[in-house]
């Protein structure tokens, strides 16, 4: 019998496809794992718990699917565009931006429904305002709300579920309050073609292009002070891109042009602009006139995308190409030069750029490529290796939507086509390309939650936020809304971290009832109050009651975050250790800045780790722990030795290394 004890440092190969079960020879066997779910896969080799995402607002209308569009004008200045069915709402900071154009309340009956007296609002049945500021009858304050039975001087308030605010209960009414209606802003765009929407910014304007609308421009002037205008393309060369079925489906901008690419006529054909002239399309001969390129090829492919690096790249339906200029020089009318490079063809999705790499979307949905050049481009040229093919599993059912997280781990997150949200940790020169899965929390129809639209914002705060759109089923209705993941870095404490799903924190005077999770009504909802983790609670009337005072607490739907190992090999007295029974009598857990986490073979298996000792004030958190942690295993031999690690309580953790001790039965 053989005794051994591996050591497992690093996981930056991420979760790996089942097909290298067998695939002890390669070093991705070693650093990789069966499953991680909701961690993120760190540069430096470890795996830390992905935080919760806050609760931001709704959407307009939860029966219709939404998207949300990056602005950002600075990173001190940034907003989330939500696009609807011909609207546009304005999120930044965190919330929903209103009009600014405050109504004065005078009066709130206590009856069913509840009736505002507010003179000369201007509201009609159906718009969203947001309430605040009412003296004595404060359980109005601090939500949005439906309005409902609108006439001269009074409104009645209905919830985002359209039910009646019964204000029977209510304290009464004494003075004060105020509404404002939630900023919107018109668009040609319908629902169901706000997704294939491309876009391009340039400081306060975006473009916008997509084949079955004109090209438009959106400028900004103030946080509510949003316009939607049809471009004022000036051209004197066909094919024209002002005519209908020649209207652009494809964006960019490249060397102070603004490029367009791909009409429904001309399919192969790029537009590019004046040089700083960007919606000058005078074709010429001079160094600065625009251009207008159609690629040559034994097929109609058509451009999926274009990608501004150091070189322009274009992602078609049948190949990729690069354009350079025979100069090596700004591109101009007469040096331009398009060439392909490669033939595994474009799905239909925007692609994301990380350094000079652009990862797109191969043809399928399902493997995505990085597209990098070797050498000088005019010898060695580019290619695209497949980043999934050690983990081709995890696209199952094609990738939807890209977004790049670059502060603080290098992320790049997709949305897979059943609302999974995935993530990879891509550290190239770090050799670091590693995959992970996330469910986000809640249930839709009795299944996971669906995440449908993802967007990052960077930040000067060492963290970029990523934002996404969330489908739920919450009291019996489908709702969707609008959250961000919370920052990695909550400071070094319990008491401010946020690991809970469409959450809101609270900090302040020492409470046990929290209100205002209307949002989560019905559901049931994992707690951390003073730092410490708390019974699960149901939120009904959108309130909860806490076994004790708290002043501090984070508040929203719990989830597991798990990850096991491969089988281990581990080497035995005749050679390998596969397909030998194996025992795993204890393991070393090399823990940073964590409380909680249970081990064990699989998930039907598993024992509590603890953290609290007698040294340890009762009521207070168990403060975060960085060292080993010593456990023995329960379990007898198997053949199937694996190692599992879950933290269901909504608290950090980090796993920096695992050292198991076993031994080996050779047969």
């Amino acid at each position: 019998m053989a005794r051994s004890a591996p050591a497992i440092s690093t996981f930056t190969s991420g979760e790996i496809s089942p097909r290298l079960e067998g695939r002890i020879d390669i070093e991705k066997y070693r650093s990789g794992l069966s499953d991680l779910t909701n961690m993120v896969v760190q540069p430096h080799g470890g795996l830390t718990r992905r935080p919760g995402t806050e609760y931001l607002g709704p959407v307009k209308d939860s029966s219709v699917k939404t998207r949300i569009i990056p602005f950002q004008f600075k990173t001190s200045d940034t907003y989330i565009l939500e696009f609807g069915d011909q609207y546009m709402r304005v999120f930044r900071n965190g919330l929903q931006v209103l009009e600014d154009d405050a109504k004065t309340i005078t009066g709130a009956t206590q009856a069913n429904p509840v009736v505002i007296t507010s003179s000369s609002h201007g509201y009609s049945n159906g718009d969203e305002i947001y309430l605040d500021g009412v003296e004595g009858m404060t359980e109005l304050n601090g939500r949005n709300y439906i309005v409902a039975n609108s006439a001269s001087g009074t409104y009645s308030l209905q919830d985002l579920f359209g039910n009646d605010i019964d204000s029977t209960g209510y304290s009464a009414y004494t003075t004060g309050g105020l509404t404002d209606k939630i900023y919107e802003e018109a668009t040609p765009y319908a629902a169901a073609d706000v997704f294939d929407l491309r876009f391009a910014q340039s400081a306060d304007v975006m473009y916008f292009a997509h084949p079955s609308y004109a090209v438009r421009t959106l400028s900004r002037t103030d946080h509510n002070a949003w316009t939607f205008s049809v471009a004022a393309i000036n051209e004197n060369s066909t094919p024209i891109l002002t005519s209908a079925d020649n209207y652009p489906s494809v964006v960019t901008f490249f060397e102070q042009r603004l490029v367009f690419a791909a009409s429904n006529n001309n399919p192969q054909t790029l537009w590019f602009s004046k040089n700083a002239d960007y919606l000058n399309f005078h074709t010429g001969t001079s160094a600065d006139d625009a251009l207008i390129y159609t690629i040559a090829s034994n097929q109609v492919n058509n451009i999926r995308y274009v990608s501004a690096t150091r070189v322009l790249t274009i992602g078609t339906s049948g190949g990729e190409y690069v354009l350079t200029t025979t100069n090596n020089g700004p591109i101009t009318p007469t040096t331009t030069q398009i060439r392909k490079y490669s033939n595994y063809g474009s799905a239909n999705i925007e692609p994301v750029q990380v350094a000079d790499v652009t990862l797109f979307l191969q043809r399928g949905n399902r493997k995505v490529r990085e597209f990098k050049y070797v050498g000088e481009v005019d010898t060695a040229g580019y290619q695209a290796p497949d980043i999934t093919v050690l983990a081709e599993h995890i696209t199952s059912g094609g990738i939807q939507a890209f977004a790049y997280q670059q502060e603080p781990e290098n992320i790049v997150w997709a949305v897979r086509g059943d609302g999974t949200l995935l993530g990879l940790t891509y550290r190239r020169e770090e050799a670091v390309v590693a995959w992970h899965k996330h469910v986000i929390g809640g249930e839709f129809n009795g299944g996971q939650a669906v995440v449908e639209s993802i967007s990052t914002l960077p930040t000067d705060t060492g963290n970029d936020e990523l934002y996404m759109i969330v489908k739920r089923t919450i009291n019996g209705q489908t709702m969707r809304y609008v959250e961000v993941m919370k920052n990695f870095d909550f400071g070094g404490s319990s008491v401010n971290s946020f690991f809970v799903d469409s959450g809101l924190s609270y900090s302040g005077p020492s409470v046990s009832a929290f209100s205002a999770l209307y949002h989560l009504e019905g559901d049931t909802v994992s707690v951390l109050a003073n730092g410490a983790s708390h019974p699960d609670k149901n939120v009904s009337g959108g309130a909860i009651n806490l076994d004790f005072s708290a002043t501090s607490a984070a508040i929203g739907y719990g989830y597991t975050s798990s990850m096991q190992t491969l089988r281990l090999e581990s080497g035995s007295q005749d050679g390998t250790s596969q397909g030998k029974p194996k025992r795993i009598h204890g393991i070393t857990i090399r823990l940073f800045e964590t409380v909680g986490v249970e081990v064990g073979n699989d998930a039907g298996e598993i024992d509590r780790v603890f953290f609290r000792d007698s040294s340890m004030a009762m009521d207070e958190a168990v403060p975060l722990f960085t060292g080993d942690k010593d456990i023995e295993f329960q379990g007898g031999f198997e053949d199937d030795d694996r190692i599992y690690l879950q933290q269901t309580q909504p608290l950090p953790l980090t796993i920096l290394a695992l050292y198991p001790r076993m031994n080996t039965f050779d047969k």
